[in-house]
């Protein structure tokens, strides 16, 4: 099984380590973010990882070299030149993923023990172009889904702005925990260029395709740059 680690944004929430680190090498309990993702990936079986770089990226391709490539397969998609965001690293990282079923893609800055292969087995029954880890927490900003646990939209209660794909009756809102199974169907309808966000793709894509929400309440789930602000 392969998977991507969203690791090439400018961690601003971790400054001031951020100034002069990249967030990935950020350390919790004795490892950097990095360990944690590669860890909680091969738990589920990944035994090919890509990862995304832009802010410090030599630091971390030094980091991965210094430790074996953790004994995994690892590739590096380049993006010092632009930060392409999120739909954009994707969409870079998208030659990684033709001869597989599907692809794991995780934030590198939240700890979780999520049981990574079980939502892989439930996204390949389902046959959704994605899906997407969400929980039952507060948030400013929610995905919605309806009854089917199909999204059909994205709120942000701060600044009121509702963006729906399809109509549904009670949308219930869930928090994104940066976590998703894409399949590789999904490549070619990526028409976005340049930088974007998956956000706004799957809000797209869930026009006329399921995009589907895996309820993850129950495990251990920290969004390091929040826990580090709250402090």
């Amino acid at each position: 099984m392969k998977a991507l680690i969203l690791a090439a944004g400018l961690g601003t929430r971790l400054k001031p380590f951020t100034d002069v680190h990249p967030k990935a090498l950020f350390r919790v309990e004795g490892k950097t973010l990095l360990e944690h993702a590669l860890n909680h990936l091969k738990s589920a079986g990944v035994d090919e990882v890509i990862i995304n770089v832009h802010h410090f990226a030599g630091q971390i391709i030094a980091f991965i070299q210094d430790h074996h490539d953790f004994g995994l397969k690892i590739a590096i998609s380049d993006e010092t030149g632009e930060l392409l965001e999120t739909g954009g690293g994707l969409k870079k990282a998208a030659w990684f993923f033709r001869d597989c079923d599907c692809a794991i893609v995780r934030n590198v800055d939240l700890l979780s023990d999520l049981d990574l292969l079980r939502m892989a087995k439930d996204h390949l029954a389902s046959l959704s172009l994605a899906t997407l880890a969400v929980r039952k927490r507060e948030t400013s900003r929610y995905f919605l889904f309806d009854d089917r646990m199909n999204l059909c939209g994205w709120e942000n209660l701060k600044t009121g702005e509702r963006r729906l794909s399809k109509e549904t009756v009670s949308p219930m809102p869930l928090a994104f925990s940066g976590i998703q199974v894409v399949d590789p169907r999904i490549f070619p309808m990526i028409t976005e260029m340049g930088k974007f966000s998956l956000t706004d793709l799957y809000l797209r894509l869930a026009k006329t395709h399921n995009i589907r929400g895996y309820l993850e309440d129950g495990v251990v789930w920290r969004d390091v740059g929040k826990m580090t602000n709250d402090k």
